[in-house]
């Protein structure tokens, strides 16, 4: 193949239009294998998976079943050896990092187990620079920060810094920032395991709140009454879907 036909199709692959869709997350298909030094490591052995819009998923499974693979794939962080993720509509196969990123920005919002906040700025700020980063007025973006902020019961706390917050503050701040460009798909990778009974049990909360608004939520998880905060259960094995919870 020529040069110039490689940019072609690599221009093609990074423009192709979404399709319109009731689904917000398809995965098909898909394999992922790590190489260790020991042994290849196979995390994902023909997963596939469907999530429609306004849907409440959680993904359960034994640690190394790969479900914070999947997770990883559907958030553009990584790619798959065969099979395809297709957010929104949009196949994100043969897109370059530029493209995926621009992909997170106007789709996912991502909560981390252990909150990945920016310490040096206020809770404001933390909620507010995802957006401006994506290109929103600052005024626009400093308006929804509080707003989030205000719906998810950390208002008073604009002005302060992350590190005074308690854990279940923390994550509520993190699950804000996620918010702040409104994305199709709010993905949370064991949004409770650093947090007390309490604490992991406000967050659920929220996120039954934001599901009832309309909100479409992946969540992975190992820990059965976390899962069942969601409308359907998914359960991994061996890097395959065991149960697809619509049976």
């Amino acid at each position: 193949m020529t040069d110039t036909a490689s940019m072609t199709d690599a221009t093609e692959a990074a423009s192709t239009p979404a399709v319109a869709t009731d689904l917000a997350v398809e995965v098909i298909t898909v394999y992922r294998t790590f190489e260790q030094d020991t042994a290849p490591v196979r995390a994902l052995r023909g997963a596939d998976l469907a999530i429609e819009r306004g849907e409440f998923v959680a993904v359960m499974g034994p640690s190394g079943c790969g479900k914070s693979t999947m997770l990883n794939l559907v958030a553009g962080l990584d790619v798959p050896d065969e099979g395809e993720v297709i957010i929104a509509g949009e196949s994100l196969a043969g897109k370059d990092e530029n493209t995926l990123a621009i992909m997170r920005r106007e789709h996912i919002g991502i909560v981390f187990q252990f909150f990945n906040l920016l310490e040096g700025m206020t809770v404001l700020e933390n909620v507010v620079m995802p957006a401006v980063i994506a290109g929103r007025k600052r005024k626009v973006a400093e308006s929804r920060a509080r707003d989030l902020l205000d719906l998810l019961g950390i208002g008073d706390k604009a002005k302060q810094a992350p590190g005074v917050l308690s854990g279940g503050q923390r994550q509520r701040l993190a699950i804000a920032r996620a918010l702040a460009n409104e994305p199709t798909i709010v993905l949370a990778d064991e949004p409770t395991g650093a947090l007390d009974s309490e604490g992991g049990e406000e967050v659920l909360e929220l996120f039954r709140r934001l599901h009832q608004g309309g909100q479409t939520i992946l969540l992975v998880t190992h820990d059965q009454p976390v899962a069942c905060a969601a409308e359907r259960i998914v359960r991994m094995k061996d890097g395959r879907i065991d149960d697809d919870g619509l049976g």
